[in-house]
């Protein structure tokens, strides 16, 4: 009979199990989707390490949980999330077993992306103006009330996926047709659960046109200590909304004081009642003023792990099992000692991935990492059906000293001969 202590990670996806079996082996417990494990290419983890269950029933999980924990002789000592759709159950079974995470009104709070704006208007914190939409006239009279472009998305959504600018009202009716259409798609997707019981599913925001960063802090007792700061490289091609890129930076524009900015974090967060944890914040510089858009109790994913890891060398995902255990942090500087962008590898066309030939930029000195997240028969399918499909994988590259950062990014990305055939 196993006696040991581990950190309940839930619901995460194979190819950070993988990451955190690798560098942090024997402290975690994974809760698994039996879906994202049939569809795995990563090793699956030894039968102690990980339960395997249905996410979407919280009653369901908190039972297989105790009832493996038991049969392992396994003590729990904190726990841990990813993915904004598995953060309420996270919160759940943090208070079944006294561990460290924000509370489940914190979670809905920092989920419902009305009630988080809401929460800031209240609290003196800058974002955009924001309406809730039920039907179609709602989001025409927002716009024409506005008097300017405005952005829908859906209320809980998470990154590009189903958000679209609106240039004119029938912009607008067409962009709600197309989310009322893809939230009905998607209704047994955790992520678009509803959040708040009467809040509308869909909400439109005034478009705000400024420079858009992203940041990982930990917050702890209203103490903000930055963990890395981000420039986003917006894509000319995709979705709106799409980022195309990261760009370590080592200070915001116009002059804004870290120290002020790192303030700003602990209200914000505080402000949805986040007490401690690490967060991740997106947010804008509007003439030198912050704009949050979203702050969420996890690390910023896709390829920002990756560059973290190669730029500051520093491993978030280990920096987030040591905050859910408790254990001494170790959070160097958060300036890279060079810049360092990570870019995203997005798919032209649907159809079975086959490979990417990355002849054109091997034994070039500057790509410190290749990373793929696609497999040779993989489906890839195009937004709106899609949003995570088409996303191929990512480069880890020092940017050339004084050209254009997002002609550079293309140029790369033009450089690789992506095989995707069509169905």
């Amino acid at each position: 009979m196993r006696s040991e202590t581990r950190v309940i990670v839930v619901g995460t996806t194979p190819d950070y199990i993988d990451w955190i079996r690798r560098t942090c082996p024997e402290r975690a417990l994974f809760i698994t989707d039996p879906i994202a494990r049939s569809n795995a290419r990563e090793p699956v983890p030894a039968p102690h390490e990980e339960v395997q269950c249905q996410l979407a029933d919280g009653e369901h999980v908190r039972t297989a949980v105790v009832r493996h924990l038991k049969r392992w002789g396994i003590r729990v000592n904190g726990v841990a999330c990813f993915d904004c759709e598995s953060m309420a159950l996270a919160a759940l079974l943090a208070q079944d077993f006294s561990a460290d995470f924000p509370s489940s009104s914190a979670v809905n709070n920092c989920r419902d992306k009305l009630i988080s704006k809401i929460l800031w208007q209240q609290n003196g914190i800058l974002s955009p103006r924001i309406a809730p939409v039920r039907h179609v006239e709602d989001a025409t009279a927002f716009f024409s009330a506005l008097g300017g472009d405005c952005v829908l998305k859906p209320l809980s959504g998470s990154g590009s996926e189903l958000v679209f600018l609106c240039r004119t009202e029938q912009e607008c009716r067409r962009a709600f047709t197309v989310i009322q259409d893809g939230l009905q798609q998607r209704k047994n997707h955790r992520l678009y659960k509803g959040v708040s019981g009467d809040s509308p599913p869909i909400i439109a925001e005034a478009f705000v046109d400024a420079p858009e960063f992203s940041c990982d802090f930990f917050l702890d007792d209203d103490v903000v200590t930055l963990i890395r700061l981000a420039r986003k490289i917006p894509s000319s091609d995709g979705p709106f909304g799409t980022t195309m890129g990261y760009e370590l930076v080592d200070a915001l524009p116009q002059e804004i004081d870290l120290g002020r900015f790192c303030g700003y974090l602990a209200q914000g967060a505080g402000a949805l009642g986040i007490k401690r944890s690490i967060c991740m914040v997106d947010f804008m510089v509007d003439n030198g003023k912050i704009v949050f858009l979203e702050i969420a109790p996890r690390p910023g994913g896709d390829c920002l792990p990756a560059l973290i890891r190669s730029a500051l060398q520093l491993d978030i995902l280990a920096l987030t099992l040591d905050v859910a255990q408790k254990r001494p942090l170790r959070i160097g500087p958060f300036r890279p000692s060079q810049p360092v962008v990570g870019l995203r590898i997005h798919a032209c066309q649907g159809g079975i991935f086959r490979r990417i030939n990355w002849a054109a930029i091997q034994g070039n000195p500057r790509i410190k990492e290749i990373n793929v997240v696609r497999h040779a028969g993989d489906i890839v399918r195009m937004p709106p059906e899609d949003y995570e499909s088409f996303i191929l994988g990512n480069i880890i590259f020092i940017p050339e000293y004084g050209t254009d950062l997002r002609n550079e990014c293309r140029r790369l990305l033009d450089s690789l001969a992506v095989e995707i055939e069509s169905t």
